[in-house]
């Protein structure tokens, strides 16, 4: 993938591509090379509730528990990458990437050699506290490298996390299911080698932290007041939308497995194999969510990302099981085309706090994604599982608060030759 060169006077990103000039030859190896290790990072994450069904059996969880230990590894990270994001605008951390992923893969070893549920806690938040490290920063290379197309590069960077937390149940499937929970080890060998090259990355981005920009003191309190209130109603209603995304998202990634068991009565091995196709199509509407929000606009893609989904919501929770996995691919490709937009519109209102900024929402979205899933847990165990997707099918209709953000942050990026050179 290479991003086209940009012109001398101020232009809009196009599809039409030419052959870039080594610099951006340079920033398209190393956007590959974060997408890569968030690959890696979430295929590690995505380990934890693929393995839910062993450590169930192993340990006679209740799905209380399961939801707890989702709960653990997700709000570590929620509550700790903000604050990361904002201690890392004032002091770049090029080389946390590495210790982040480093905490996760020690996360992952707790899990797999857990003697009690306390340790499974303990794991889950380990595994949470690296992915609160390497996300604000990882994210700040992201932009660093794009060439002045955020959302391409957004795209490209949280694909490899969708990507990776595909992979992690299909693996788990062939490999934790069969062999039980010991051999959950085996993935710290992804984690050696996401250390490797985020290490590389690190290095990359130690160079380029001259050129990068730095928030100055009292950046928002020189703002317009009305400026500020805008940006902050935006805000708001984006951490709404992603809300209603991360909350129906949990619902399938943390408990899809055990609907198509309990109503369908698929194997465990089936099961994960159809998690892992929602969790691919999730993947691809993040690549395209991304292109599409350069061309035509970030809120256009939220739109159809966020309240499209809802017809199909609607009709899963009555559906069959041929019906079912098709209606979650669908609903995997549309929901997920947002968060690059959401992402980038976020760091159009607040330019100078890109690291508070993607701490936030990718904070927000694990932090959703725990509370959920235990809530929905608890849920489920009162009820069934049936109803929580019952229940949950009405969220995207949550969307129609997208009406609020302005149409300015979400206009398609124009770069510059010098902010391409900074950004």
């Amino acid at each position: 993938m290479a991003f086209p060169p940009v012109d001398p006077v101020a232009v809009t990103t196009s599809p039409d591509t030419a052959a870039p000039p080594a610099a951006e030859q340079t920033a398209v190896a190393t956007l590959a090379a974060i997408s890569f290790a968030h690959f890696l990072n979430d295929m590690i994450q995505s380990v934890v509730p693929a393995i839910y069904p062993v450590l169930k059996q192993s340990f006679d969880l209740d799905f209380t528990r399961i939801g707890l230990i989702t709960l653990a590894f997700q709000v570590t990270a929620s509550l700790l990458q903000p604050v990361v994001g904002l201690y890392t605008d004032r002091y770049p951390k090029p080389f946390s990437l590495a210790a982040g992923m480093a905490m996760s893969l020690a996360g992952l070893l707790v899990l797999a050699v857990a003697p009690s549920y306390g340790f499974l806690l303990l794991g889950g938040a380990m595994v949470g506290l690296g992915s609160a490290v390497f996300h604000p920063e990882a994210s700040r290379v992201t932009r660093l490298a794009s060439g002045g197309r955020y959302g391409l590069a957004q795209s490209v960077f949280q694909v490899g996390g969708n990507l990776g937390s595909a992979v992690g149940p299909l693996l788990a499937a062939l490999i934790v299911i069969p062999d039980g929970q010991r051999s959950v080890a085996w993935f710290a060998f992804c984690g050696l080698v996401g250390i490797a090259v985020l290490f590389e990355v690190g290095r990359w981005y130690r160079r380029r932290l001259p050129d990068a920009p730095r928030p100055a003191a009292g950046t928002m309190a020189g703002a317009g007041t009305a400026r500020r209130r805008r940006a902050g109603l935006a805000l708001t209603v984006l951490g709404i939308l992603v809300f209603s995304k991360f909350v129906y998202m949990a619902s399938l990634t943390s408990y899809y497995t055990f609907y198509l068991m309990h109503r369908f009565g698929v194997t465990v091995h089936s099961a994960e194999i159809l998690l892992f196709v929602f969790l691919a199509a999730v993947a691809a509407g993040t690549v395209i969510g991304g292109p599409i929000g350069d061309r035509f606009g970030r809120k256009a893609v939220i739109w159809f990302s966020i309240l499209g989904a809802l017809p199909f919501t609607l009709a899963l929770p009555y559906a069959g099981l041929a019906a079912t996995v098709v209606l979650t691919a669908v609903i995997g490709v549309v929901i997920s085309s947002a968060f690059s937009a959401i992402v980038v519109m976020g760091h159009a209102l607040l330019p100078a706090r890109i690291g508070l900024v993607s701490g936030l929402f990718f904070g927000l979205a694990f932090g959703i994604s725990g509370i959920g899933a235990a809530v929905l847990g608890v849920i489920a165990d009162h009820t069934s599982i049936e109803y929580v997707y019952r229940l949950c099918s009405y969220l995207p209709a949550i969307g129609i608060l997208t009406v609020l953000l302005p149409a300015s942050a979400s206009r398609p990026t124009r770069v510059t030759v010098g902010s391409a050179r900074r950004a």
